[in-house]
């Protein structure tokens, strides 16, 4: 009976052994299963020597999820510098070092991605992808794109009407827009039919990068705007600063997409939660790593959407926010 037990404890602890090993393999990507360290490739609209909470926000993803630069996984950046006609070329580089997933945060970015390679995963991170011709479908993507969709034209119409609740007196609203995106069309329907809702009179203005501001504000000053939107754009996000001047300087009452505008100085913003957005990109690369193959996996939509409020900016342009609009901000910074 001694001899037996102690074949059970031994027989018990070869298993419990082998469980951890397989468990252990399991969790290791399919590329790091092969022999080496699994490689993303980072495409984005910005600036190489710049600050990006984009990558901030994707490696804090990562890590999560027990990814560490430089030790168990390695990452390949690329960057615009705030010219979305590099994206081609860029995409191409990515490729050639035959990265195992490239990362994209645009619809420029991911259409540059996609016709570079249609074998690489690609992962968008808040991009329009039905909109912007990328998938066929959100639950069937097809092909070799997923990731997060970023209901860019919705918003547009949802930002507008926080804009008239905000100044209920302002009838003439600017819209600024990148018309270079593919998704510009979408985007412009969406927010002039909301518009007409609420009675309001849109003037469309286009702006493809800082080049373009001046003209843009100069126009808007011709038609005597009372407030701007600016819609969704990775050329307007990654040259924020410039764009912030000129709208301090024209003392426009404005709202964003998202809060990296309005912790940078801007009025408000309403959008889908960044953090988020990229906490769900990490996990779906993780996937890709482990093997699910990027047409398997659904593109998933934000659950979760703020509207933030810079009471300092307000303040500098002689601006009150009324307190039923206060009391719907999901951030107010003093």
């Amino acid at each position: 009976m001694r001899v037996s037990s102690q074949w059970s404890v031994v027989s018990r602890s070869v298993f419990l052994l082998t469980l951890y090993a397989v468990l252990f393999v399991l969790c290791i990507p399919a590329t790091a299963q092969q022999g080496r360290i699994a490689r993303i490739g980072f495409l984005a609209a910005g600036y190489t020597s710049g600050p990006s909470s984009a990558r901030d926000l994707f490696l804090k993803g990562l890590s999560e999820l027990g990814y560490i630069e430089g030790k168990n996984i390695l990452i390949d950046y690329r960057y615009a510098e705030g010219d979305a006609s590099r994206f081609p070329e860029l995409a191409a580089e990515l490729v050639s070092l035959k990265v195992d997933v490239i990362v994209v945060a645009s619809v420029q970015s991911a259409l540059a991605a996609s016709k570079a390679t249609k074998t690489i995963p690609i992962v968008m991170a808040g991009s329009d992808p039905v909109g912007g011709g990328l998938v066929d479908s959100l639950s069937q993507p097809g092909g070799n794109i997923t990731g997060i969709a970023n209901p860019s034209a919705e918003l547009g119409g949802k930002q507008l009407e926080l804009l008239k609740e905000s100044f209920p007196s302002f009838s003439r609203i600017a819209v600024l827009r990148n018309a270079a995106s593919p998704v510009t069309k979408q985007q412009l329907k969406e927010i002039e039919g909301a518009g007409r809702s609420l009675g309001l009179q849109l003037s469309i203005v286009d702006a493809q990068g800082p080049k373009d501001f001046e003209k843009a504000f100069a126009s808007m000053k011709k038609n005597n705007v009372q407030a701007l939107n600016v819609l969704p754009s990775a050329i307007f996000t990654v040259n924020r600063n410039q764009l912030l001047e000129k709208v301090s300087k024209a003392s426009l009452p404005t709202i964003y997409p998202h809060i990296d505008f309005v912790t940078a100085g801007g009025l408000m913003s309403y959008g889908a939660v960044r953090s988020e957005i990229w906490r769900r990109a990490a996990v779906i690369v993780d996937k890709i790593l482990k093997g699910v193959k990027p047409q398997d996996i659904p593109v998933e939509q934000p659950t979760k959407f703020e509207f933030v409020i810079n009471l300092k900016a307000a303040k500098q342009i002689g601006l009150t926010i009324p307190p039923n609009v206060l009391v719907r901000a999901d951030k107010v910074i003093k």
